[in-house]
């Protein structure tokens, strides 16, 4: 064998290393919460050893950031995925908003994680709103871009758009539902319907 070969194969091994740990952080802080949670019970729950989480992120709080850049970005590439462009601006906002309240529902469990370190740990603000809002509002932007025909909306506008389908998702799929307790269905209609009214006037 080898030596480029042998460094591919420790190269994808450290991969499945990472990953590996980066699911077992996600479900154990799911379950625990974050600080309950220890790195060995991380390192047991992957399979790995647990100095490799200092080694690669340089202990829990990395292993978090490392676990937060993945889901959103995955976030992200869900977007062109699963989402088939709409003949117009409205019909893409409301299918926008439904799918960020869909989601923020889907990942309660991580956003129960990530929101109160972040209140406590000022390194999660600048890492979220960088991966979060700073990754995914350029590709809403450009989907409303597309889509908007005579409207002609400025860049500025478009923008504000991307961000009130994140503000909509987290009220309405997360913040309503999860931390008042209200009903999903109930607080989904509500975030759509207010879709309604500004799509009306697009």
């Amino acid at each position: 064998m080898s030596s480029a070969q042998v460094r591919l194969g420790r190269a994808k091994s450290r991969e499945a290393r990472e990953q590996a740990l980066i699911l077992a952080a996600g479900r154990l802080f799911a379950m625990r919460g974050y600080e309950s949670t220890t790195t060995r019970e991380i390192a047991i729950e992957a399979g790995c050893a647990e100095g490799l989480i200092h080694r690669y992120f340089s202990g829990k709080a990395g292993l978090l950031l490392a676990l937060i850049k993945q889901r959103i970005s995955r976030e992200v590439d869900d977007l062109g995925k699963h989402l088939p462009p709409q003949p117009t601006l409205a019909e893409e906002l409301l299918q926008l908003v439904a799918f960020e309240i869909d989601r923020m529902w889907e990942e309660r469990e991580f956003y129960k994680v990530i929101v109160p370190r972040a209140l406590v740990d000022p390194t999660l603000g600048p890492v979220l709103r960088a991966h979060g809002p700073g990754r995914r509002a350029p590709v809403l932007v450009d989907r409303l871009q597309k889509r908007q025909g005579k409207s002609a909306l400025s860049p500025t506008e478009l923008e504000t758009l991307a961000h009130f389908t994140g503000v909509l998702g987290f009220m309405f799929g997360f913040f309503r539902p999860v931390v008042l307790g209200g009903d999903r269905a109930q607080a989904k209609e509500i975030g759509l319907r207010i879709a309604r009214v500004v799509a009306q006037h697009l």
